[in-house]
């Protein structure tokens, strides 16, 4: 049996869309996940507390709104700042590809756009939750 892996999904900023994170974690439940779902128009801080309080393997953070640059690295600063920098982030939404170097940099460990097949993001998470917990021993 796999180890049952917790992880939270958060909206940071103001972006109301929200079909896209409550979809990954509908799968990401399906998959076998604990999900905390944060809901939408969260700062980085409640998104980091919530990742802390929950104790979380991963967090995937999701924007349609454009404000990817400056959310999600700040979510990372919030996590640092909380002793958690070594629980992964993943992100998805609308991101373009130029994006993607900056993000990396700033410690998000995968973006993952419309039209990434499900399995592809559930392996992802799953990778991220093995390596967090292997960090951790």
């Amino acid at each position: 049996m796999r180890q049952r892996y917790r992880v939270l999904i958060g909206k940071p900023g103001l972006d109301g869309h929200d079909r896209g994170a409550r979809f990954i974690a509908r799968a990401l439940r399906d998959a076998g996940f604990e999900v905390i779902y944060t809901g939408i128009r969260r700062t980085p801080e409640e998104i980091a507390a919530a990742a802390v309080q929950e104790d979380v393997a991963a967090v995937g953070l999701s924007s349609m709104s454009g404000a990817h640059l400056r959310l999600f690295p700040a979510v990372a600063e919030a996590l640092a700042r909380a002793g958690a920098a070594d629980i992964p982030i993943l992100g998805g939404g609308i991101i373009p590809d130029e994006d993607r170097p900056l993000l990396e940099q700033a410690g998000i460990s995968g973006i993952y756009t419309p039209g990434t097949p499900v399995d592809t993001i559930v392996q992802a998470f799953r990778e991220a939750c093995e390596r967090h917990y292997r960090g951790r021993q």
